[in-house]
């Protein structure tokens, strides 16, 4: 075959195996079965699953293109314009694919009669910006459609990097809306569906990245490609995977419900996971090891990848129109706190649920996974090569990891939700006890040391770490002041206004104020132990000062409020243990100024480590 008649070979192979195992999902799990009332029609029933096969496909072009650019091309070649490209079309497909899916969403859910009249176009409207799954299509078209143009009209790093936290992005609202399962784990599934659905994309993406790119590069520039990407898809694999179980699991109720329409569909898709994760790897090494390449060899394990790719894909959109066991015994929701939540009250707050109180937030536990790994195998790294690595650092990070697993699934993350006080108390540690070690670890140092430096105009991750270390950004926050202006910032900001109602009610909302207080935490706690060379005295001096005093006046302003902040939410709980609202908002006041504790004994540990370094 021509190279061109080749890169079309793969898509094909995709497609065609992923809307046969679409026909049959949907054939096995009765998703297109006419309803007995308000059936939408035939057309919506099937076409409502074949677009959005065609929007998880688009969507893994768009993202994984990007990211495998940013990971493994150079920027100013044609691989690298060629990737770009491709994450255009992959976008501008998931532009019309998801723009469709809104509208079939619409008629599936409200079978309105159709047609040009105004009273139609309102309801229309009214669905896309008054309804949760209305926003989510809206907001996912609209962001496909600016990639689209950014990725077309834009070239280099800077843009790539953007148009690559875009395209990652724009998948996390349609996965927002596909949770289904048991009242008490949605949280879980939403963010285990967010992992999974990006995790796909940059996978599947990157595999047909490398697909179109292969008539353009040399059969040694091929192979270090491959290498990459297959690194990449193997952190792919692990997050899909792990993610894949933790949604199943709220799914369903029991081994039992896997002898159902919706366990043989599923058993489709994690067989086809499963083969495609072992084959994949085994082949890309088999690929990369040989010492001639060969294009049989390359479309060998391509065609294969591809095509059980498919069958996965195909399997995930069956799936999503599948009911699963746990949705037909879903409960109500009845009381105050499953109606705010989603979940129900957990029992009363005592000494043993300390200790046995757990609600793994997957996200930041697949971060402490990934990074007590990695920073292992640095240092395991540099000792091969003769260097040493302070044993304290290494203990330093892990209890750094383990502490910031504890924080976001614990009995913190627990009773975050219904206990003011429990939430000013991972805040607390957020912002200083977790970033302090974390620091103390030096990761920045250790990876510039044992990470391979790159020498053909790609950027790996050390790359990318010293070009964030060199931007404006970063320089303003490494500053003592623009530390403390954000960890002052930041700490009103998650304490004092009404994003922290918006964080408690918002499962991504949460995540991103983790982020947010890891970050300024952070930032204080380097610019104290690798401080930049700052002269003036009354600069260090007010830096102190706003990270010291940020705790006590939230704290004072939370502690003396006359009536309770987020009254809607804690207040309207109807919890019937522990303080009441009030009595536990002043409590977690006095754990805010305990953060001023926290703080001095931060920045008095930071200080005395860096006195310490030579």
């Amino acid at each position: 075959m021509k190279p061109a008649e080749l890169r079309l070979v793969g898509p094909a192979i995709l497609l065609v195996a992923g809307v046969l195992t679409l026909l049959a999902g949907l054939m096995i799990g009765g998703g297109a079965v006419p309803r007995f009332i308000s059936d939408p029609g035939a057309v919506v029933r099937w076409g409502l699953p074949t677009t959005k096969l065609l929007v998880n496909l688009s969507g893994g072009v768009m993202a994984g293109s990007a990211i495998l650019a940013l990971f493994a091309l150079r920027a100013g070649k044609k691989e690298f314009n060629a990737a770009l490209d491709l994450t255009s079309i992959g976008a501008a497909i998931l532009t019309l694919s998801s723009g469709t899916t809104g509208f079939l969403t619409f008629l599936s859910s409200f079978n309105p009669q159709v047609s040009l009249g105004s009273e139609f176009g309102q309801q229309l409207g009214r669905f896309l910006l008054e309804t949760e799954l209305g926003q989510a299509w809206l907001i996912t078209t609209i962001a496909a459609a600016t990639i689209t143009l950014l990725a077309y009209a834009f070239r280099g790093w800077a843009a790539a990097l953007i148009i690559g936290l875009l395209s990652l992005a724009a998948l996390v609202p349609m996965a927002t809306q596909g949770h289904s399962g048991s009242l008490a784990n949605h949280d879980a599934a939403v963010m285990a569906l967010v992992l999974h659905i990006t995790g796909a994309a940059v996978w599947l993406g990157g595999l047909l990245a490398v697909v179109i790119l292969r008539p353009l590069l040399e059969e040694t520039r091929l192979r270090t490609i491959v290498e990459r990407y297959s690194t990449l898809a193997l952190i792919a694999f692990i997050i899909v995977t792990v993610s894949g179980v933790a949604r199943t699991l709220t799914s369903i109720t029991g081994v039992g419900d896997l002898i159902s329409a919706y366990g043989a569909v599923l058993v489709i898709k994690i067989v086809a996971l499963v083969v495609l994760g072992t084959i994949g790897v085994a082949h890309r090494r088999w690929f990369i090891r040989r010492e001639r390449g060969e294009r049989s060899a390359f479309w060998s394990f391509v065609a294969l990848e591809l095509a059980v790719m498919g069958f996965a894909s195909g399997g995930a959109a069956a799936l999503a129109r599948t009911p699963s066991p746990a949705d037909a015994i879903a409960p109500e929701l009845t009381t105050p706190t499953e109606i705010l939540t989603e979940a129900p009250l957990p029992a009363e707050l005592t000494l043993d649920r300390w200790f046995t109180s757990w609600d793994v937030d997957l996200l930041w536990a697949i971060v402490a996974v990934f990074g007590i790994y990695f920073y292992l195998a640095g240092v395991r790294r540099l000792r091969r090569r003769g260097e040493d690595w302070p044993p304290a650092r290494i203990i330093a990070w892990t209890a750094g990891m383990l502490l910031l697993v504890w924080v976001t699934s614990g009995p913190v993350a627990v009773y975050s939700d219904y206990l003011h006080s429990m939430d000013a108390l991972g805040r607390v540690l957020l912002v200083t006890a977790v970033p302090l070690l974390l620091v103390l670890g030096a990761p920045y140092r250790l990876a510039l040391s044992a990470i391979t430096i790159r020498t053909d105009g790609s950027r790996g991750i050390r790359e990318w770490l010293q070009a964030g270390a060199r931007s404006r950004t970063a320089s303003f926050f490494a500053h003592p002041l623009g530390a403390a202006c954000l960890f002052a910032g930041s700490f009103w900001v998650t304490s004092a206004t009404g994003v922290l109602r918006w964080t408690l009610a918002d499962p991504l909302a949460h995540e991103l104020r983790i982020f947010l207080l890891l970050t300024a935490g952070s930032f204080v706690m380097s610019s104290v132990i690798r401080p930049r060379r700052v002269r003036s005295g009354t600069v260090r001096t007010i830096a102190a000062l706003l990270v010291m005093l940020a705790p006590v006046l939230v704290a004072a302003w939370v502690a003396f409020q006359g009536g309770l902040i987020a009254a809607d939410w804690f207040g309207a709980m109807g919890r019937t243990w522990g303080l009441d609202p009030l009595a536990d908002q002043r409590m977690a006041g006095i754990i805010l100024a305990f953060g001023v504790v926290c703080v001095g004994i931060a920045v008095a540990v930071a200080h005395r480590v860096r006195v310490r370094q030579p």
